[in-house]
């Protein structure tokens, strides 16, 4: 049988996660700018030096965040788009569903937020997070639609404009719920909106059935 890991070194494997995941929690919460290096460390519960054997500065502490939690969820989305032998609408929607259960429901929903409130001021941030996600993520629903434009399912549009329109929704509801959403009376219901937004989908890319 295995000799058990010293408590110790356990503990210090699972730093990196835990000073990603506090870090997550103040970047949604407070935003890039006002997020500290020592604020992080404290709610991971380690030293700052500690968060420095790791991570050489706050941009390398948020590309990380990325890489380790969306980025992922991208390559997962691509092999969904690789295997699947149904129609294109269909991958639209197993697509939108699985980005949602990993990202859309999570923590990581806070982000896009962060990303369209400082990317100005940050532009090192900013480009990263353009080429490593918003550029991959419209390279696969590009891909869906025209698939679906090749095979006669879908209408014949402008890829770029269309990828636009298909994301902004999505991408709408993320900003509301993590900015004035928490001024409306009652909550969102986030699987209503969804439905809606597939069902326009399908009645504006699909061609009618004979």
């Amino acid at each position: 049988m295995p000799t058990p890991a010293p408590a110790r070194k356990r503990r210090k494997e699972a730093r990196p996660s835990e000073l990603l995941a506090a870090a997550l929690s103040l970047f949604v919460d407070k935003g890039y700018a006002a997020t500290r290096l020592e604020d992080v460390a404290t709610l991971a519960g380690v030293s700052k030096g500690t968060l420095y054997l790791y991570y050489a500065n706050k941009e390398a502490l948020f590309m990380a965040v990325i890489q380790e939690g969306i980025v992922p969820v991208l390559a997962e989305n691509e092999e969904i788009a690789a295997r699947h032998t149904g129609s294109s609408f269909a991958l639209l929607e197993k697509l939108l569903e699985h980005w949602w259960s990993r990202i859309g429901c999570t923590a990581y929903a806070g982000i896009p937020k962060l990303m369209v409130a400082e990317a100005r001021n940050f532009p090192e941030i900013a480009a990263y997070y353009y080429r490593n996600v918003i550029a991959r993520g419209r390279a696969l629903v590009g891909a869906a639609l025209q698939r679906g434009m090749d095979s006669g399912e879908f209408r014949r549009l402008d890829i770029e404009q269309t990828i636009d329109v298909v994301i902004a929704p999505v991408l709408m509801l993320l900003i509301w719920d993590f900015s004035l959403g928490h001024f409306k009376d009652t909550p969102s219901d986030t699987n209503a909106y969804l439905a809606v937004h597939m069902d326009l989908m399908r009645q504006g890319l699909c061609v009618p059935r004979v």
